[in-house]
């Protein structure tokens, strides 16, 4: 069996034991619409599924990782019944059974930085920059960074991210622990792809177990801090302040 993306901005490749994912949007700075997230969850969920996938790498291009949500597409389907494709995605990755490597290289924004808190080992290059702005946008953290990064930092160190919401380079996450290593653009993706080798070639069993261990803390309180942040943060979408906002962005943008 082999998985073939639902959506052209999602490429993926089997390479062994190892699922390639890449984000592949170039011309937007690869913005997420709700067809590359429900992508990326088939994605994460089909290497869940097949016995002859190990280890899943999620990266993006050269020069940007992802600048987070697509907002054309983001506002437009604000109102749409139905389980948004983004929470699909969220699902799949904080429930990810077996380990997930990420290549960082430029911008991780917003969406393209909480997803990195669900990964197993994040390397990222030295021209990376990460930056968290919900609160600048008139809205609220998600995919559980609410929870997840009081829980690894402390809260002062994540109230400095999720509420001035500045950008921070590579250097400053791997020093407060949310990167493993720092690498020079041209090395990143190899020196990813190497570790992610290094634990396919380990007992798959065992690197399950070991993962669900080390999460079993959070399995019962994740998802009702992903739902609820996804609650409030469509209330907080739909305010005149958040609305302001959003729509200079997009005049800006035109």
């Amino acid at each position: 069996m082999s998985f073939s993306s639902s959506d052209p901005d999602i490429l993926t490749r089997t390479d062994g034991s190892l699922l390639f994912v890449q984000i592949h949007r170039p011309v937007k700075k690869n913005a997420l619409t709700p067809g590359m997230y429900t992508a990326l969850g088939e994605a994460l969920r089909y290497a869940d599924s097949d016995d002859s996938i190990n280890v899943i790498v999620i990266r993006g291009t050269d020069d940007c990782f992802t600048s987070g949500n697509d907002v054309n597409s983001f506002v437009s389907g604000a109102d749409e019944p139905g389980e948004r494709p983004s929470l699909g995605f969220m699902k799949a990755i904080s429930q990810a059974q077996k380990p997930v490597v990420a290549a960082v290289s430029g911008p991780a924004i917003g969406i393209g930085t909480t997803m990195l808190l669900h990964c197993d080992l994040v390397y990222a290059s030295e021209q990376s920059h990460f930056q968290l702005p919900f609160s600048r946008l008139g809205v609220c953290p998600e995919l559980g960074s609410s929870l997840l990064l009081p829980y690894f930092l402390g809260h002062q160190r994540a109230a400095e991210l999720l509420l001035l919401g500045d950008r921070f380079s590579a250097e400053t996450a791997r020093a407060y622990g949310l990167i493993n290593n720092v690498l020079p653009p041209e090395e990143t993706l190899q020196f990813a792809t190497d570790k992610a080798r290094e634990l396919a070639s380990l007992p798959n069993h065992a690197l399950q177990v070991s993962k669900r261990l080390m999460k079993r803390n959070l399995e019962n309180v994740l998802p009702d801090t992903i739902n609820l942040e996804l609650k409030e943060f469509g209330k907080l979408l739909r305010t005149p302040e958040a609305q302001t906002i959003i729509e200079a962005f997009l005049n800006r943008k035109k």
